[in-house]
């Protein structure tokens, strides 16, 4: 209820949005791991891994700082492109759900024909993908030393 203290809705929320969640997580986990999987198989393959591996780094170290650095810079990119569908949610858990979302305005604004709700999340989307490409350009510079931020 609207009346309640704000502790209480607080906490009506959060229960209700376990399930939701959840179900989002598994989706956004399993894709993510498919491509580390996909993406550490390949550059286990690379010449520098053997390199490291012939002189001695054990198998853990070989693994972590070499392998793992440079298959995190492909789910740099990824993750940039991803911030739009974060807040856009799925169209499909709100409608199991009922819950009301940026997905669900997004299909019902289309179904409705409202325009001006659909050019305003179009540019809202839009503007979410830059600021997600910005992200990830910053965030490369951390992942990948020689990449450089100026």
């Amino acid at each position: 209820p609207s009346d309640a203290p704000f502790f209480d809705r607080c906490m009506d929320v959060g229960w209700h949005a376990i399930l939701p969640i959840t179900c989002q997580t598994y989706v956004v986990l399993a894709y993510n791991s498919r491509f580390i999987k996909a993406n550490l198989e390949e550059v286990v393959r690379q010449d520098y891994i053997r390199t490291a591996r012939a002189k001695g780094a054990g198998p853990w170290r070989v693994l972590v700082h070499h392998a793992f650095r440079n298959t995190l810079i492909p789910l740099v990119t990824l993750l940039g492109l991803s911030l739009p569908a974060l807040v856009g949610g799925s169209v499909i858990i709100e409608q199991i759900f009922t819950w009301p979302g940026m997905g669900r305005l997004f299909f019902e604004s289309i179904r409705e024909r409202d325009y001006p709700t659909i050019m305003g999340l179009t540019l809202m989307f839009s503007v979410l993908t830059l600021v997600g490409q910005l992200l990830a350009d910053i965030l490369y510079s951390i992942v990948d030393p020689r990449v450089n931020v100026e």
